[in-house]
C-alpha cells in the first residue's frame, strides 16, 4: 500500500515562502498524478495545484495561487514539492497532498471533483500571520 507522506508545513510571516514536499517511502510516485488540497475549519476543502503523471508533467493551479505556488516533481528526492511564495494569511490551512495511478490532465474537474485521487495523506500544517 502506497501511502503519501507530506512535509516542509510551519509557521511564517506574511510574504514568506514555504516549501511543501509529498512523499511516497518505498514507492514511486513516477506514474501518479499528484494534487494538493488544503482545508480550513469552517471551509470547504480546496484544490490548490495538480501535476500530471510524469510522463506529461502538465500542472493546473487554482486561480487564487496562480503565480504564486509552483508544483513540481523532486525526482532525486521522488516527492512532489509545493513551492509557495509569497503566502498571505488567506493561505493558513492544512495542506494535503493526493495522488492517483493514472494518466490524465490535470484541469479545474480533477481539483473540484471529490474523491477524484485515491490515495490521501494526512496532511501539514501553514500557519501564516504577522
Amino acid at each position: 500500500q502506497v501511502q503519501l507522506v507530506e512535509s516542509g508545513g510551519g509557521a511564517v510571516q506574511p510574504g514568506g515562502s514555504l516549501s511543501l514536499s509529498c512523499a511516497a517511502p518505498g514507492s514511486s510516485l513516477a506514474d501518479y498524478a499528484v494534487a494538493w488540497f488544503r482545508q480550513t475549519p469552517g471551509k470547504e476543502r480546496e484544490g490548490v495545484a495538480c501535476i500530471s503523471a510524469a510522463a506529461s508533467g502538465r500542472t493546473y493551479y487554482a486561480d487564487v495561487v496562480k503565480g504564486r505556488f509552483t508544483i513540481s516533481r523532486d525526482n532525486a528526492k521522488n516527492a512532489v514539492t509545493l513551492q509557495m511564495n509569497p503566502l498571505g494569511p488567506d493561505d493558513t490551512a492544512i495542506y494535503f497532498c493526493e495522488a492517483e495511478q493514472r494518466k490524465f490532465s490535470c484541469t479545474y474537474y480533477t481539483l473540484s471533483t471529490p474523491d477524484y485521487f485515491s490515495l490521501k495523506g494526512q496532511g501539514t500544517q501553514v500557519s501564516v500571520s504577522s
